[in-house]
């Protein structure tokens, strides 16, 4: 969709180029987001994909992943030795609702901003207790948990002439087994319910659920709960929420289902068959 009220695109080159940002002037990134809908309060758009952040960063502390990194480039991110999770990268990015082409031009960090429920990278990044570095408009930078940043249904922490800078994910989570859930009313349908689950090393259980909730929800446990206990705290999550995508109970009664799903799987000492289509999914 043209943005007609949009008259001037600044390619950012350096960190300075982003003064211009603000209430009326904001980042492009992908764009897939931005240009979907008429926004005729905007007057301009700053481009971060100029600034040339590289997309993936290894090293022994972990991976970063820059605000502009498409989900093409995140799916193809080849394992690392020790790298336990690497097939959660992949699989999250099956959860967005979108075509090929979309991958090529979506970027984590757009699906962040943008914080809407079924967002995959949310579920993503909060799963793998990932960090966010934020360039603040004062010329300051914070880092927070990853799974504090989106508050609510498309709302998140950021202020007008903020830009979510990149994604840390720890060299810890990424050695951890990891389990995939999701559904949907349709087989291509937006997602109704995306779950993570992790099994840290030291025996730690984390379940992420998301995409039915207004806001990423953690649940934790110091070893795997017992199939009763896990069912009552998802059942007595309070962030349900009912739209065209699904109703909230039918969104609470299958996260019920999908977190036991998870809970099994990790449960087994090697990775069984999944349900659905093979990869996690259900329609």
């Amino acid at each position: 969709m043209d943005l007609t009220t949009v008259a001037t695109i600044t390619q950012a080159r350096t960190r300075a180029d982003l003064a211009a940002l603000g209430e009326t002037v904001v980042p492009l990134a992908g764009g897939s987001e931005l240009f979907a809908d008429p926004r005729i309060h905007l007057t301009g758009l700053v481009d971060l994909q100029t600034m040339g952040w590289p997309a993936l960063t290894t090293g022994a502390d972990g991976l970063e992943i820059a605000a502009t990194c498409t989900l093409a480039e995140l799916s193809r991110m080849p394992a690392e030795p020790g790298w336990v999770a690497h097939p959660i990268f992949h699989l999250a990015c099956t959860a967005l609702f979108g075509s090929f082409k979309v991958w090529n031009v979506a970027t984590v960090g757009g699906n962040l901003c943008t914080s809407l429920p079924a967002g995959p990278m949310i579920c993503l990044t909060a799963a793998l207790d990932a960090e966010v570095l934020i360039w603040h408009a004062d010329g300051t930078d914070s880092r927070m948990p990853a799974l504090d940043f989106v508050t609510g249904n498309t709302t998140n922490v950021l202020e007008p002439g903020d830009v979510l800078r990149s994604i840390h994910v720890p060299a810890a989570t990424l050695t951890a087994r990891t389990a995939y859930r999701k559904i949907a009313l349709s087989p291509l349908g937006r997602s109704g319910a995306v779950l993570i689950g992790r099994l840290d090393t030291d025996g730690r259980f984390v379940l992420t659920v998301t995409g039915g909730t207004v806001r990423p929800v953690q649940l934790r446990y110091p070893s795997l709960p017992d199939p009763a206990a896990l069912a009552a705290d998802i059942a007595g999550l309070d962030a349900w929420f009912t739209d065209a995508h699904g109703a909230a109970d039918w969104r609470r009664a299958m996260s019920g289902l999908l977190g036991e799903e998870i809970r099994q799987e990790l449960a087994a000492p090697t990775d069984p068959p999944r349900p659905g289509t093979g990869d996690g999914s259900r329609a």
